[in-house]
């Protein structure tokens, strides 16, 4: 008697598909938990790709800088400290931020930041010289703020101003440093 003469060559599986469709069944599967894996990675890489183009910053809010009746007879920049309301997110913090306010040629008034467009360093009003000179790499800047000697490449920042009830508001910004032209960049 031969051993494998009681068998059959056709093997029931029992669910009636071939091992082959289970095996595409499994390789599908397989792929498609795989994509949904993958796209689930990438969306953190995608969102820190497109993050400059969607970022919201916050509203620049006026601050009170001072009546004009106090500006009327300037001779010289005058040094006022404004405070700006800075959100992150839920949180607000408040900051100072000393800015002068100061005439151009014309008499108009307009307000400066006190950041060195240099390096950032912060620039006071020298009365001996008449000028506003950077302790850091000593730039100098005339009274109205535009550049006349050192390292800095453009003179100082002006803000953007507005009144309000005979209140003089300034929007304070910081701008890109190290750079001939004024950019904003926050």
């Amino acid at each position: 008697m031969a051993e494998g003469a009681g068998h059959s060559e056709n093997t029931s599986l029992g669910s009636g598909s071939s091992p082959a469709s289970r095996r595409s069944f499994l390789a599908a599967l397989l792929s498609v938990g795989g994509l949904f894996v993958g796209a689930l990675l990438s969306v953190p890489l995608i969102r820190f790709a497109l993050f400059p183009l969607l970022r919201r910053t916050t509203e620049l809010k006026a601050s009170p800088v001072g009546a004009l009746t106090e500006f009327s007879s300037l001779t010289e920049p005058v040094m006022r400290t404004i405070q700006i309301e800075l959100v992150d997110g839920w949180r607000k913090a408040i900051s100072e931020k000393a800015v002068y306010v100061t005439k151009d040629g014309q008499g108009r008034l307009r307000v400066l930041t006190s950041v060195c467009p240099h390096l950032g360093c912060t620039v006071p009003w020298n009365k001996e010289k008449d000028q506003f000179v950077c302790p850091c790499h000593g730039a100098t800047f005339a009274a109205d703020g535009t550049r006349v000697s050192g390292p800095s490449l453009r003179g100082m920042d002006t803000l953007e101003t507005s009144v309000q009830d005979g209140q003089l508001q300034v929007r304070f910004q910081y701008f890109r440093q190290l750079v001939s032209d004024k950019e904003v960049i926050g």
